[in-house]
């Protein structure tokens, strides 16, 4: 099993000065590199620091990438609507070129309304806008040109330079946080990726096998294993981990709601977001107190034992899988999350290896 590491770089609450935040995740990203991840990853994110701060995690994994050797690279989502898919294959290649060959490539859809907003873009046209650069995308990290006409991205064919220094079929990923982006991932033949939200049993492993059953349809063969992002925390003290898993993923939980709008009924009437007005439903039915216990509860943390089993068992829900594990976030940093990380990194990580 391999196991990866992103950052969310989320200044939590604005507490502390943004520049603190950065030097947080890069002082644990750098020891990742040493301590034996499969990658090092970063999300895309704009306008709101409290949630999520990094407008070009290409740029933020460059600047790694000159300092490590080993870990790749991943942008544990680049945000197509919101980039042109020309700079983006541009973009790649070029980080694929300075980690000699480490990138990852990872991309997303985007949910947050403000973002859209603030680019000016129509949020109803993600997933015709998505479909389109993410195909546009992989062929000119194949081919090493860009040409398209289409709808929203029409481009005259361009060379590439620097040209990637491989193939990147079994290095892309994509989020899929809904049924239609699982089905998006399967055919497009690259390994979704999700967020943990809730139930392995009734919350994802449905998703997991539509993309799966694209992957066969299109591909001919078996789907990747997909990558799994859960909030952590690591501690010898099981009482200690569930009240410390307790405050900072439900700080990060909220943050979600108040950023995605969660409790707004805007998704039901905007085009390709339907299914995320489930989130509302469930806050409205259970109240918000009981969805933040299930969100708290779908992520993977406790001593490392209790971990290892949560592992074993999410593992005989859905089978191969790969972990990416996310250790600072809602007010979580400093010398606690490098606690957990150590811990985790000594007494999880190995056992996880071999399974």
């Amino acid at each position: 099993m391999k196991v990866h590491m992103t950052n969310l770089i989320q200044n939590y609450h604005n507490a502390v000065p943004d520049h603190e935040i950065y030097l947080d995740q890069i002082a644990l990203s750098l020891r990742a590199d040493e301590d034996g991840y499969e990658s090092i990853g970063c999300v895309e994110h704009h306008f709101d620091p409290g949630y999520s701060m990094c407008p070009d995690n290409t740029q933020f994994l460059s600047f790694l990438a000159g300092q490590t050797k080993n870990a790749k690279m991943h942008t544990t989502a680049v945000i197509l609507p919101w980039n042109d898919p020309m700079r983006v294959v541009e973009k790649i290649a070029l980080l694929d070129n300075l980690s000699n060959g480490r990138a990852m490539f990872g991309m997303g859809r985007g949910l947050a309304r403000r973002e859209f907003e603030g680019f000016g873009i129509e949020m109803g046209e993600s997933r015709e806008r998505f479909d389109e650069a993410a195909a546009m995308i992989i062929r000119g990290l194949e081919d090493g040109y860009v040409e398209n006409d289409g709808k929203y991205y029409p481009q005259t064919k361009v060379a590439v330079h620097p040209t990637p220094l491989g193939t990147f079929r079994g290095r892309t990923t994509c989020v899929a946080m809904s049924p239609d982006s699982a089905v998006a991932a399967g055919r497009l033949g690259v390994a979704m990726m999700a967020f943990i939200q809730g139930p392995m049993e009734t919350m994802h492993l449905p998703m997991i096998e539509q993309y799966r059953e694209a992957y066969r349809e299109t591909q001919g063969g078996e789907a990747p294993p997909p990558l799994m992002i859960d909030l952590t925390y690591c501690h010898q003290d099981s009482a200690e981990a569930r009240r410390v898993a307790y405050e900072h993923v439900g700080n990060y939980y909220m943050s979600c709601v108040e950023h995605y709008e969660f409790g707004g009924r805007h998704f039901e009437s905007t085009k390709g977001y339907a299914s995320y007005a489930a989130a509302k439903e469930a806050i409205d039915a259970y109240g918000l107190d009981a969805v933040v216990d299930i969100y708290v509860n779908g992520q993977i943390w406790g001593t490392p034992e209790e971990m290892i089993a949560k592992h074993e068992e999410r593992k005989a829900i859905v089978g191969e899988y790969e972990p990416i594990m996310v250790f600072q976030y809602g007010g979580l940093m400093g010398q606690k999350a490098a606690g957990s990380y150590d811990l985790f990194t000594r007494e999880v990580m190995p056992t996880l290896q071999k399974m």
